[in-house]
């Protein structure tokens, strides 16, 4: 009978490093857990299949950046969704109403996109996601319109970050294009979001 050859070293690390974070991805996906696995499933699924297909480093970029896209999707229309419920100031339900409809409208294009290529998305909030929704969301009144708005100013700068890089450097022309399309929405977002956070600042 002959042997199976075995793989080089490097080989068989890369094959471990694999078969390793699958493990702990599954574990982690197991009910009762609290870690980050939506988001590192996902981003650990895509380097699997990128490394299988030796795949450029900026083609990696592209599918970090599509897998943030999602779970910054998710977070946005879930604190959108409790922002029409319990905000104090109609500026704040304002605001969160055009989140929740443009993030719902890019979120659909956004997975149409990524099964297109071939890349997985998160459809649940990660960890530190989700300690950002359950923190906000426990306030109420004022409270909850500032913590809310100061939210989404972060937020949506860094997002205007990421889309204006990958608008330019994506290696993916689709992607590309999409990061391009969805970066003034996300400016016009910072602007009305910063014009809300100076007007509920001012509150007792």
């Amino acid at each position: 009978m002959t042997l199976p050859t075995p793989l080089p070293r490097h080989r068989r690390l890369l094959c471990l490093l694999v078969v390793g974070g699958c493990f702990a991805s599954l574990s982690a996906c197991s009910p009762g857990t609290n870690s980050d696995n939506p988001v590192a499933a996902a981003l650990a699924q895509n380097e699997k299949r990128i490394d299988d297909l030796d795949i450029t480093e900026k083609q990696k970029q592209d599918a970090e950046f599509m897998v943030n896209a999602a779970a910054d999707g998710i977070l946005n229309q879930q604190l959108a969704t409790v922002a029409l419920q319990r905000a104090a100031t109609p500026s704040v339900r304002n605001l969160a109403q055009t989140l929740l409809n443009q993030y719902i409208k890019m979120t659909g294009e956004l997975k149409t996109l990524a099964g297109r290529k071939g890349i997985t998305l998160p459809e649940a909030l990660g960890s530190e996601r989700k300690e950002q929704y359950d923190n906000i969301s426990a306030l109420t009144g004022t409270a909850f319109d500032k913590k809310y708005s100061a939210a989404i100013v972060d937020g949506q700068k860094k997002a205007v970050d990421s889309y204006e890089d990958l608008s330019e450097d994506a290696y993916d022309g689709d992607i590309r294009g999409f990061a391009a399309k969805y970066l003034p929405m996300l400016q016009q977002q910072v602007t009305q979001a910063q014009q809300v956070q100076d007007e509920v600042e001012k509150l007792p």
